[in-house]
């Protein structure tokens, strides 16, 4: 019992930590990032490189103090940042980072997160109706019509990993594609499952993106339009919370991409450990996160929601049918 509860404590700080560091030098990597992007800078001042400044924005976020406006609901308000933080590092808790570092192994896991991603829309929903802004309340309708729509795409493309796999456990389906590239689902070519399983990738990134309200599809964001927001009326920390549940979402949407459609710790060489392999793939599809944000502009709110009724949902249900016959006929 001993070793039980200190192997949860040991996952639990680990968990904490990595979610910490992410939540904190993401948002210094995504402005380092933008400024090669936009040939500037970028923080410079605050240690070198500038690499202390996210634990300065820390510090002031902390020293300021929470102002509630007048006539909202007190309780949601206060409530709605940490909700946004709590499904993202529950999520933490159930993905495989190798084949035997896993704080939890859950049989069906792949629903658990998809469960509590949709927590994660009720923060935005609750935040932004607390608040009493019209500007807020727009972000946060916008935000949930966004999430419902592109959950139906994404559901259907790990549907398809889940017939191939025949899992709803994250392990089993990392463990599946185990034994070089070729057996990554993005690269299958077993049973005529290459072009499907490439269809299915490309509309499950782009789902993530919607998914986690990133350019060009952050219409709960939209700064020209809407000021900031669902987070308009938040100051201190409860704008940091909001800000790092977003890049905890994307940590968690690039882990499960990693471990659906690029092999999980797989690594196709041996040459480098599997934890330190899955790092990098999630680092890469982060970085991809960054890049596009900073390289195409916003789209409109009709444009994102036509791209999935009309384009996304009809691909990945016929995607779906192929892929269940040619499991069917092989």
């Amino acid at each position: 019992m001993e070793t039980s509860i200190w192997h949860a404590l040991l996952y639990l700080v680990g968990i904490l930590a990595f979610a910490g560091l992410n939540a904190a030098y993401l948002g210094y990597c995504e402005r380092k990032g933008a400024a090669r992007i936009q040939r500037r800078s970028g923080p410079t001042e605050v240690g070198y490189a500038g690499l202390l400044q996210p634990l300065a924005d820390g510090i002031k976020l902390m020293s300021k103090q929470l102002l509630v406006p007048k006539g909202v609901d007190g309780i949601i308000f206060r409530a709605a940042p940490i909700l946004a933080m709590v499904p993202a590092i529950t999520s933490m808790a159930v993905i495989p980072f190798s084949g035997n570092i896993q704080a939890r192994a859950m049989e069906l896991s792949v629903l658990l997160l998809f469960a509590l991603a949709a927590l994660a829309m009720f923060a935005i929903l609750l935040g932004g109706w607390a608040s009493g802004n019209k500007y807020a309340l727009i972000s946060s309708t916008r935000a949930v019509s966004q999430t419902l729509a592109y959950e139906i795409p994404m559901l259907f493309t790990v549907i398809t990993v889940v017939l191939i796999s025949g899992s709803l456990n994250l392990q089993d389906i990392a463990l599946d594609q185990q034994g070089g590239f070729w057996r990554w689902n993005i690269f299958r070519i077993e049973n005529g499952h290459f072009l499907t399983m490439w269809i299915s990738f490309l509309i499950f990134f782009i789902c993530t993106i919607a998914e986690t309200n990133r350019a060009p599809f952050d219409m709960a964001e939209a700064e020209s339009e809407l000021v900031a927001g669902f987070m308009t009326e938040y100051g201190s920390m409860g704008f940091g919370l909001f800000m790092m549940g977003e890049y905890l979402n994307i940590v968690v949407a690039a882990c499960l991409t990693t471990v659906l459609f690029l092999g999980g710790w797989d690594c196709p060489l041996g040459l480098i450990p599997g934890v330190w392999w899955f790092l990098i793939k999630i680092y890469i599809l982060i970085f991809t996160f960054i890049w596009i944000r900073w390289t195409f502009p916003r789209t409109q709110i009709y444009k994102l929601l036509n791209l999935n009724w009309k384009i996304l949902i009809p691909f990945s249900m016929v995607n779906l049918l192929i892929t269940a016959v040619l499991i069917k006929v092989f």
